[in-house]
């Protein structure tokens, strides 16, 4: 359903409103360059900063641009579930393929409330939905036996993982069965992501580097995992670059650097220092 490469993508803002042309020009160049699938309006597309407005249209704008060609897994999460229905409702009503649903932040539920959470929602809109445990953001963790037990909703296909934790990978496969998707959220694990049981990564180097990420996914798919690796080599650097400050700074900025969009975010999120944009930069222009 949902494998190999999927986007995070940012949004590009222009005069402090999103730049409509640029998103879709960005996303006809990610699918020229082979990737998998699109993401809108997760966390690299600056979520918390849209208004439900921006969210949703950025959410059709998507739908229109990929017109079929990969899919459109929507962000539509939030600490409310009544929101994160409403957006997950819309995101089936534009067309999306699935929603891709981040754990409830700061409000902290138990594993309990974790799963009355997802499970209303998936009772509610009748999609395909894909967890995104995040706990470094959100500051809950869904545990190993909470996903199992989600797994069991039948609109509810699979994970996507940014714990950094592989061992997860072997033991979800166990507890939620093989057929549950496995989805990396950290670039520089998923080869080894994939070599235990994933099948893709949503992936914020891609941003820049999409054809290499494509390719890297592709490989592993292939079960080449020595070729993967050699894919791979190519974009550590890039991938370390993307992190040396909060994403989506660095990825915004990198991108800014390719021509595709203004390197623009919303406060509270500020520019990368002067060091971090050089060290960006080389990283970029290694792959140029």
């Amino acid at each position: 359903m949902f494998r190999g490469i999927y986007t995070a993508l940012v949004t590009p803002f222009k005069d402090g409103k999103v730049d409509e042309a640029a998103f879709q020009s960005f996303v006809e160049w990610q699918i020229t360059q082979g990737v998998h699938g699109l993401v809108p309006c997760g966390t690299t597309g600056e979520s918390p900063a849209l208004s439900y407005e921006e969210h949703k249209r950025l959410v059709s704008l998507c739908v229109e641009a990929a017109a079929g060609r990969v899919k459109v897994l929507a962000g539509t999460g939030s600490n409310s579930t009544d929101e994160a229905i409403m957006l997950t409702a819309y995101a089936k009503k534009a067309g999306a393929d699935g929603a891709l649903i981040v754990a409830p932040y700061y409000n902290k539920p138990t594993q309990e409330g974790i799963y009355q959470h997802y499970k209303a929602i998936a009772e509610a809109v009748d999609m395909p939905i894909v967890l995104y445990n995040v706990p470094a953001r959100s500051m809950v963790d869904i545990k190993d036996d909470t996903i199992a037990r989600l797994a069991k909703i039948r609109n509810i296909v699979g994970v996507k993982d940014a714990t950094g934790d592989l061992a997860r990978v072997n033991t979800l496969r166990v507890l939620a069965g093989r057929d549950f998707l496995q989805i990396s959220g950290e670039d520089m694990t998923a080869v080894a992501f994939n070599a235990q049981g994933g099948i893709g990564c949503i992936s914020v180097t891609s941003n820049i580097a999409p054809k290499l990420c494509a390719e890297v996914q592709n490989l592993t798919l292939k079960g080449d995992f020595a070729g993967a690796l050699a894919v791979h080599e190519k974009l550590v650097a890039l991938h370390q670059a993307m992190f040396f400050e909060t994403n989506p700074g660095p990825v915004k900025y990198a991108v800014s650097l390719l021509g595709k969009c203004q390197p623009d975010l919303r406060l509270p999120l500020v520019q990368p220092s002067d060091a971090s944009k050089a060290c960006i930069k080389e990283a970029v222009s290694r792959l140029l």
